[in-house]
């Protein structure tokens, strides 16, 4: 090889390396199809006290569906959209139990398995009935929320997708929050699990105005299960840039954290007291991700987790969750504590900083840098085959591919 071109062969290298850093999205070509969401998980989408016998409209990866509840309370989902025009079934009305009749022309579904069932204008022996059907996808009720199963095939057990700690917990208390937001699913998560920003973005939140933030951290990922954890390596309070000053987050009102009181929880610092049963869990980190877009932050007295949930390529439904793991007049206090200022001030100005950031995220292209290997190992998982419950593989559960919905259909 000439010296020319051991050249041009460095430099063709050195291009390739530094879009795979992030220049553009080449290095992770199934991430960048997922933009509408991804197949064969189950989503939260409403809260199930908002659902009754009328139907409400959803939109999920794309699709446009509506849930309703049947003549003995289970909850059903379906396509909204009718085969004949093309007109949403959710704007019509349940003449009988079990069904769901369009509006404009009175074709009548059967809520259980999509099937047309009558057609009021053509008469009891209309053709279309057995001969035309609307697509039904799984619905549960847990922890107070309706999920949706966003698969064609035979749905894997919800308690296998939900975080380890939530299948059976002891006693606990729940406020949350769902709201629909601008801005693409795989950014929110991005931004859930991105170092950088907590540290800088949010040190003017309500949330954060009493207690000192560090200016930087190193961290590690660590894979554990289907889980990626960040792990704290070390902290600086301030920092001194070289031709511009001085950068910390302390201030006189600003409570520093005192390490030497408190065990160590998720590798992020100490607290007196931490909850049994959160203590009991042994996470390796403060911040989890897992898929298909799930986000656990660990606290000493709860556990916050954040779903991620793809309506469209550019509408992500925000489900916040605050979970404490406590019973009798903890739990009523909890709520006392929640409703009375915590709600706003997490699931509100908090929160809503991150919305207003990813709003505004434009990439890609993109300029990454050392924190954002966070961002990088995330992306990595599309690429990979991935378990349901990495913790609990066997011959008979074997690894399931992410499979990708690209698109969807128009609004």
């Amino acid at each position: 090889m000439t010296e020319n071109a051991a050249r041009d062969a460095d430099k063709e290298k050195l291009s390739r390396r530094k879009m795979a850093l992030g220049r553009n999205w080449d290095a992770w070509p199934d991430y960048e199809a997922a933009e509408a969401g991804l197949h064969d998980y189950w989503y939260p989408v409403l809260w199930g006290r908002k659902v009754k016998k009328k139907p409400v409209a959803v939109r999920l990866c794309g699709k446009n569906l509506f849930v309703m509840r049947d003549q003995d309370g289970n909850i059903r989902a379906l396509h909204d959209r009718c085969p004949h025009r093309g007109v949403k079934i959710s704007l019509g009305k349940q003449w009988w139990p079990g069904t769901i009749s369009c509006p404009y022309h009175g074709w009548t579904f059967d809520l259980k398995t999509g099937d047309v069932a009558a057609v009021i204008t053509d008469g009891p022996d209309s053709r279309i009935c057995g001969n035309a059907a609307v697509q039904t996808y799984p619905a549960r009720e847990r922890h107070g929320l309706i999920w949706i199963y966003m698969g064609l095939g035979k749905p894997h057990a919800l308690e296998d997708q939900l975080p380890e700690e939530l299948i059976n917990p002891p006693k606990y208390a729940l406020g949350g929050r769902i709201e629909d937001r601008s801005g693409n699913w795989r950014f929110y998560a991005e931004n859930g699990f991105d170092e950088g920003h907590a540290k800088y973005l949010h040190r003017t939140s309500i949330w954060r105005i009493f207690k000192v933030m560090p200016t930087w951290n190193k961290i590690h990922i660590k894979k554990q299960g289907r889980w990626l954890y960040r792990v704290e390596d070390e902290r600086y309070w301030e920092a001194e840039f070289p031709g511009v000053g001085k950068w910390t987050n302390k201030r006189w009102w600003k409570i520093m954290p005192k390490h030497k009181q408190g065990k160590f929880l998720g590798n992020t610092g100490g607290a007196k007291r931490n909850n049994p049963y959160i203590e009991s869990r042994n996470f390796p980190g403060f911040a989890s991700l897992s898929m298909p877009g799930v986000l656990r932050i660990v606290y000493p007295s709860f556990i916050h987790y954040e779903f991620y949930v793809p309506i469209d390529a550019n509408h992500t439904k925000y489900v916040g969750l605050m979970f404490q793991f406590k019973g009798g007049l903890s739990k009523w206090l909890f709520y006392l504590w929640y409703l009375g200022g915590i709600r706003w001030m997490f699931h509100g100005n908090f929160s809503g900083q991150d919305h207003w950031m990813v709003a505004e995220t434009n990439a890609p292209p993109e300029r990454l840098y050392r924190p954002d290997v966070s961002l990088m190992e995330w992306r990595k998982l599309f690429s990979q085959p991935h378990p349901i419950r990495g913790d609990e593989l066997d011959d008979d559960n074997p690894e399931q591919p992410v499979r990708v919905l690209s698109g969807g259909e128009k609004p």
